[in-house]
C-alpha cells in the first residue's frame, strides 16, 4: 500500500479493501467544488466532433491562453496535461544541470534526470517554513542550470515572491527558470509570472487543477516565442485531443468560477488549518493555495494507516526530499469532509472526541423532474411507512410555494403539504417542517411567510436578495427537527434542474447538501417522457449534486412494471444510477393535493351528476387559495364537485361555493369580467341555489371591500356581490388561528383555521351562523348566502351531511340521515404506505439512512 502519490485511490482501495466510492481522498489537490457546471454541456456539444481528427496546432486553445495570461500566441503550448510539457523540457532547455529547492513535485527532478541532467537539490530551511530562500538559491546558480520552482510550492503551498523572482531572472539570464503555477488558480490575489516576464523565464500552467478534471489531461506552458517553437516541434500530432481543447476554451474564459474558488478555498483553508493546528502533536504550515502541509509527533505512515481504516487518505510526504517520515499532506475540501478528516484525526490520534449533541437525524430527500410529480405523496408515504416501523419521523420542505396553507397550534401558518405529512408522521405540524411559505398575489410577487409569520409582500427581486436570509432560517429550522427526530423526509420543489433558478435555489440540491440527504428524482410516467427527463435533469446538475443522487423513482405507472427493464438499464447505462422504484398509479387517494396544479388542470364541468346527487359548483378563480377545503366533499357518494370557469358552465347547481382567495379585488373583478358574478347573483335571485363563500369567498359575497394599507391590492376600494350585508377591511396584522367552533343552525361543532387579513363587520340584525369556541363571530348568513371564515368546515362529518342533507331536501330527495363517508386521512396513509412500501426498495432506502 503507498500513500505516497496524490490521485492513487483505486490503488488504495484494492490494498485497504475499502471500495474506492467509500473513500475520501485528502491526497489528491483538486478543487473541492468540483467540475464546472459547463463541463458536460461542453463536452456533450463536441461529441460528434470525435468523429474526425483534433486541430494539431490546437489553435483556439493557445488563442485562449495568449488572452487569458496577456501573451502572444507564438509564446504559448499546449500539451495533454503539464506533465507532458515538463518532461520535453530537458530536451530543449540545452542546460547540463537542473536545479530544485526542495521539498519539491517529485517529477521535476525525475523529468530533469529522465531528460540527461544532473539533479542538485537545494533545500528550504525547517526553521523558515520551507520559505525559499533567495539569497542561497542565487549563490548556487552558474548559468548553465535550469532552476524548476512551485510558484504555490508543492508540498507547502507557500508562495514565493513574483516580484523577486523576477528579479533574480534578470540578474542572471544564462539561467533558465522553470515556475510551476499549476495551483496558481487558488491563490488570493496570485501575480503570475506570464505577464512581464523575463526571457529567460518559462511558466507551466495547468488546467485540471482549478477546474477539477484531471482525466481530461490538459496543460500549456508560456516561454519566450524560441523556445516554445521548439517545444511544440518535439511534441507528438494531436497532443490534446478534441474534448480536453473544447474543455480548455471554456475554462480560460471562466473567471467568475476561479473568484468563487479562491474564496471558497480561502474560508475552508483557514478554518481546517486552525481545526488541524488546534490537535496536540500537529503542526500546520502557513500556506496559500488547496492543501496543507502538517507535522505530526511521531511517524506518520501509523497515522495514515489508521486514517484509511477510517476511509480517509492522507498523502505521506516520505518521497519529498528536504521532508521525513513525520510530514503528510492534505487537500482542502468541502466543510463536512474537513470536519470528517479532524474527527478521524483526532481519533487516530488517540484523543477524546469533542463533546457533540445529540446525532442529527438520517435524512433523505424527494425531487421531482417537474411540479407535480409526486414528491409530496411519497414523501408523506415514506414517513407513514418508517413511522410504522417504529422511527421518530419529521417532514421539512424548506420553501413552498403555494396558496394552500393550514395554522399551527400555536397560530403559525405553513404549507398544507407539510400539514399533511405531518400527520402521516402521527405529530403535530410546526411551522420549522416549511420555513419558507411564498403565496403568490400577483404574477410577479408573493406574500412571504418566514416561520409562519408574514414578512412582507415581495416581487422576485426583492425576494432573490432576501434569500440567503431565509435559507439560513430554513437550515437552522432543519437542524432542530434533525436533533429531535431519527428521520427527516426532505421533499424539493420543481425540479434541481432548472436552470434559470438554480444559481439561488435553496429547497432543492443546496438543502440536501445541507442536510447530508441522499435524493431520490421523481419523474410522473403518466406524463410521458419520464426517462428522458431523468437523464436529461443529471446532464444539467453540477457534479456535487449528481454525486447527491441516489436513484430514481418513476411514480403513477399503469401497467406492466417487467416492461420497463429495458428502459430502466437504459437508464443505468447513462447515469450509472438504479430505478429504486415503480410506484403504480393511484386514482382516488382520498389525500390533499399537494399543490393547485392538478386543481387548475381539471377539465371544467357543464354537466350535472346523476338524478341522486346534489350538484355543488366550485369557482375557479386566478388566485385560488386552500382548495383543499373542499376535499371532504368529494368523497361523498351522493354530490358531484364541479370546477366551474365560465358562465356558461355553471348552470342552476344546487349549491355555488366561491372559496378562498389571496387576491380579493382582482378575483372580484374576473368574476364580473367573465359574467359568473352576474349568474351567481341571478342564481341567489331565484332562491333555489344555496351561496357558500369561505374566508376571501366570504368576502366577496359583502357589500364593500377596502384596503386602505394595500395588502393585497392597489387600495381602491371595490364592492362586492351585496349578497350579504358585511363590509371588509384588510387590516395588516393577519389573523392565524386554529379553531374549534359550532355551527349555530345545526349545533353540529366545528374545526379547522383562520388565515385573513380581512376583518369583517356584519348588520347588527343577521344571526350568528358560525362561532368560535371564545364567541366570536366567524360566519354568517342571508337567506340561503352564508359565508365564514372558518377553512376546512366541511371536515367535519356531521356537519358536512348535515349541510348536504339540506340540498338533497331542496332538491326533493330524502335526507340521508347519517355521516356516509368519513374523512379521515389515517387510513388513507395506511393505505397509501402498504403500496409504496411494496414498489420502492425499502432495503435500498434503509441503506441509504444508514438504518439499515
Amino acid at each position: 500500500m503507498s500513500q505516497t502519490h496524490g490521485g492513487n485511490l483505486r490503488e488504495l482501495a484494492l490494498s485497504s479493501g475499502i471500495p474506492e466510492s467509500e473513500l475520501l481522498d485528502f491526497s489528491a489537490n483538486l478543487n473541492p467544488l468540483g467540475p464546472p457546471e459547463w463541463l458536460r454541456p461542453v463536452i456533450a456539444a463536441n461529441v460528434s466532433a470525435l468523429a474526425h481528427y483534433p486541430d494539431p496546432d490546437c489553435t483556439a486553445l493557445v488563442e485562449a491562453a495568449a488572452r487569458r495570461y496577456g501573451v502572444a500566441m507564438e509564446e504559448v503550448i499546449a500539451g495533454n496535461g503539464s506533465a507532458e510539457i515538463l518532461s520535453l523540457l530537458p530536451r530543449v532547455l540545452g542546460k547540463p544541470r537542473a536545479l530544485v529547492p526542495v521539498p519539491a513535485y517529485v517529477d521535476y527532478a525525475r523529468s530533469a534526470a529522465l531528460g540527461g541532467m544532473k539533479v542538485k537539490s537545494l533545500p528550504f530551511k525547517e526553521e523558515n517554513g520551507f520559505q525559499l530562500d533567495f539569497p542561497a538559491l542565487e549563490m548556487a546558480l552558474r548559468g548553465d542550470e535550469a532552476v524548476f520552482i512551485g510558484r504555490p510550492n508543492n508540498p507547502t503551498g507557500h508562495v514565493c515572491d513574483a516580484g523577486a523572482l523576477r528579479a533574480l531572472a534578470l540578474r542572471n539570464p544564462a539561467t533558465l527558470f522553470v515556475v510551476d503555477e499549476a495551483f496558481g488558480d487558488f491563490v488570493d490575489g496570485f501575480e503570475s509570472l506570464t505577464r512581464e516576464r523575463p526571457a529567460n523565464i518559462i511558466v507551466l500552467l495547468s488546467l485540471t487543477k482549478a477546474f477539477a478534471i484531471p482525466g481530461l489531461r490538459l496543460g500549456c506552458a508560456v516561454a519566450n516565442a524560441e523556445l516554445a517553437a521548439r517545444m511544440r516541434a518535439l511534441l507528438p500530432p494531436w497532443s490534446v485531443n478534441t474534448l480536453a481543447q473544447a474543455v480548455g476554451v471554456a475554462a480560460l474564459q471562466d473567471t467568475e468560477y476561479l473568484c468563487r474558488t479562491r474564496a471558497f478555498v480561502r474560508e475552508q483553508r483557514e478554518t481546517l488549518a486552525a481545526e488541524l493546528g488546534s490537535l496536540p502533536g500537529l503542526h500546520v504550515y502557513p500556506a496559500e493555495a488547496d492543501f496543507l502541509l502538517v507535522r505530526t509527533a511521531t511517524d506518520a505512515s501509523a497515522l495514515a494507516r489508521r486514517m484509511l481504516r477510517e476511509g480517509i487518505a492522507i498523502r505521506l510526504c516520505t518521497n519529498f526530499e528536504g521532508l521525513g517520515t513525520r510530514f503528510f499532506r492534505v487537500a482542502v475540501r468541502t466543510a463536512q469532509e474537513n470536519a470528517r478528516l479532524c474527527k478521524a484525526l483526532r481519533s487516530a490520534l488517540g484523543f477524546p472526541a469533542i463533546a457533540a449533541p445529540k446525532c442529527r437525524a438520517a435524512s433523505i430527500m424527494f425531487q421531482g423532474t417537474s411540479s407535480n410529480a409526486g414528491k409530496s405523496v411519497l414523501t408523506a408515504a415514506l414517513c407513514r411507512i418508517l413511522q410504522q416501523d417504529g422511527l421518530s419521523v419529521a417532514p421539512f420542505k424548506s420553501q413552498n410555494m403555494s396558496l394552500n396553507s393550514c395554522v399551527t397550534r400555536d397560530g403559525l401558518e405553513m404549507g398544507r403539504a407539510q400539514v399533511m405529512q405531518a400527520q402521516a408522521c402521527r405529530i403535530e405540524p410546526e411551522a420549522r417542517m416549511n420555513p419558507i411559505l411564498l403565496k403568490p398575489n400577483s404574477d410577479t410577487g408573493s406574500q412571504v411567510i418566514l416561520l409562519g409569520k408574514p414578512v412582507g409582500n415581495m416581487n422576485v427581486g426583492e425576494y432573490i436578495r432576501f434569500k440567503p436570509q431565509a435559507f439560513e432560517a430554513a437550515k437552522q429550522a432543519f437542524d432542530s427537527l434533525a436533533a429531535e427526530h431519527d428521520v427527516v423526509v426532505l421533499e424539493g420543489a420543481g425540479s434541481p434542474a432548472e436552470v434559470n433558478l438554480k444559481h439561488h435555489d435553496i429547497v432543492n440540491m443546496p438543502m440536501a447538501r445541507h442536510a447530508n440527504a441522499p435524493v431520490l428524482l421523481v419523474g410522473d410516467i403518466d406524463r410521458g417522457g419520464v426517462y428522458a427527463s431523468f437523464v436529461g435533469s443529471m446532464e444539467v446538475l453540477n457534479e456535487w449534486e449528481r454525486a447527491l443522487v441516489a436513484g430514481f423513482v418513476v411514480n403513477r405507472f399503469r401497467g406492466q412494471e417487467a416492461l420497463l427493464q429495458d428502459a430502466h438499464d437504459y437508464v443505468h447505462r447513462h447515469t450509472r444510477l438504479p430505478v429504486l422504484g415503480v410506484i403504480p398509479y393511484l386514482p382516488n387517494l382520498g389525500l390533499p393535493e399537494e399543490d393547485s396544479v392538478t386543481f387548475k388542470a381539471a377539465r371544467s364541468q357543464s354537466a350535472s351528476g346523476g338524478a341522486e346527487q346534489v350538484d355543488i359548483a366550485l369557482l375557479d378563480l386566478p388566485h385560488l387559495s386552500n382548495f383543499t377545503d373542499f376535499d371532504a366533499l368529494r368523497i361523498e357518494p351522493d354530490v358531484v364537485v364541479r370546477i366551474v370557469r365560465s358562465r356558461e358552465e355553471l348552470g342552476s347547481p344546487d349549491a355555488v361555493i366561491l372559496p378562498g382567495s389571496k387576491h380579493v379585488a382582482a378575483d372580484l373583478a374576473h368574476l364580473r369580467q367573465s359574467g359568473l358574478a352576474a349568474a351567481v347573483i341571478e342564481l341567489a335571485r331565484r332562491g333555489k341555489t344555496e351561496i357558500v363563500g369561505i374566508c376571501g369567498g366570504y368576502q366577496m359575497l359583502g357589500q364593500r371591500i377596502e384596503d386602505p394599507q394595500r395588502i393585497e391590492s392597489e387600495g381602491t376600494p371595490v364592492e362586492g356581490l351585496g349578497l350579504l350585508p358585511l363590509s371588509t377591511v384588510m387590516e395588516p396584522e393577519k389573523t392565524l388561528k386554529r379553531v374549534m367552533g359550532r355551527h349555530a343552525e345545526s349545533g353540529f361543532a366545528l374545526h379547522g383555521y383562520e388565515i385573513h387579513h380581512g376583518q369583517s363587520a356584519c348588520d347588527a340584525s343577521l344571526t350568528p351562523l358560525v362561532l368560535r369556541e371564545d364567541g366570536e363571530v366567524i360566519g354568517v348568513g342571508c337567506g340561503l348566502a352564508w359565508g365564514s371564515y372558518l377553512h376546512g368546515i366541511f371536515d367535519a362529518d356531521p356537519f358536512r351531511r348535515w349541510f348536504i342533507d339540506r340540498l338533497r331536501i331542496r332538491r326533493g330527495l330524502a335526507p340521508v340521515g347519517r355521516v356516509v363517508a368519513v374523512y379521515d386521512l389515517q387510513e388513507a396513509f395506511d393505505r397509501l404506505a402498504a403500496v409504496v412500501r411494496a414498489s420502492l426498495d425499502m432495503k435500498q432506502i434503509y441503506r441509504l439512512l444508514k438504518l439499515g
